[in-house]
């Protein structure tokens, strides 16, 4: 190999035995990498979520594949087979769209492969969430991916009143169907933060669309979307940018609340840190 040739990169040589984590396109197919490519066309099987998805991906690329599905309902009998499979082969592990085990399956099967010793590569591609980071214009220098956003309303309010205060920008992955009740329910607890929406990443009709929460729930009740969607928050504003007076909202909802209650309230409203207002809200109640 020469100082600059890249690992795993076509060197007539078959691929060793292991495991093989390959991103691949979001949407645009031009994305898929020439090492990704190369590692499919050459691998001797590929573990995949469906395998009509994937067949039309190597089809692009003209390869012709053995094709395991490994999808979240995949049995321990599924995932030994691969195990064995990759002791003596090479194994590609593929998501429908962008980079495997984040929010896709993959997880079980990377730490049962490295529990057994087997060789594991992990080919860098697209990811929808950090696309999506970068179109929207929230802070990118800390952001926390937390998966799909909930479901239902008290899972989707117990998420938010947990990472509210987290001083990054939160990045879920969200669906067309769920995204207004989704904004409903940040506008209800964040009603001051920024909040982006990307949706068709890579392809031709692509957007990424930043406002309060309620504005966006707006226009998407008017515009209903489709598809997969990435949903981001932007990190709580500080208290002397937002002009807020703490003491006196802290006082104004003890005067009808417990100082805990008082503070979880307050933080909620304005995107600010409830351990530091109880301990401030402790103080203003002290004579």
């Amino acid at each position: 190999m020469t100082e600059n040739a890249v690992p795993g990169q076509h060197d007539g040589a078959p691929l060793a035995p292991g495991l093989y984590i390959v991103a691949t396109p979001i949407g645009n197919l031009g994305d898929m990498t020439i090492r990704a490519a190369d590692v499919l066309s050459r691998c001797d099987a590929v573990a995949c979520e469906d395998t009509r998805v994937t067949g039309k991906l190597l089809h692009h690329i003209g390869a012709k594949k053995r094709l395991v599905r490994y999808d979240d309902h995949a049995s321990e009998e599924t995932r030994d087979f691969l195990l064995g499979l990759m002791a003596q082969s090479a194994v590609a592990l593929v998501s429908d769209a962008g980079t495997p085990l984040i929010s896709d399956p993959g997880y079980r099967l990377v730490r049962a492969a490295r529990e057994a010793g087997l060789p594991i590569t992990s080919l860098p591609g697209p990811s929808a969430a950090v696309v999506a980071l970068t179109l929207s214009g929230l802070p990118t220098d800390r952001f926390l991916f937390a998966g799909f956003f909930p479901a239902k309303d008290k899972a989707r309010a117990d998420v938010l009143a947990e990472l509210g205060a987290v001083a990054a920008t939160l990045v879920f992955y969200e669906t067309g169907p769920r995204l207004v009740s989704a904004l409903g329910a940040i506008a209800a607890i964040c009603p001051e933060r920024e909040v982006s929406v990307a949706r068709e990443l890579t392809k031709k009709f692509e957007e990424c669309r930043t406002g309060t929460a309620a504005t966006l729930a707006d226009h998407y009740t008017a515009h209903p979307p489709k598809g997969e969607i990435v949903l981001m928050i932007g990190p709580p504003v500080a208290a002397a940018a937002q002009d807020i007076d703490i003491d006196a909202a802290l006082r104004a909802e003890m005067a009808q609340r417990k100082p805990s209650q008082a503070a979880a309230h307050v933080a909620k409203t304005h995107g600010l840190d409830r351990k530091a207002l109880y301990a401030r809200a402790m103080e203003l109640k002290s004579p």
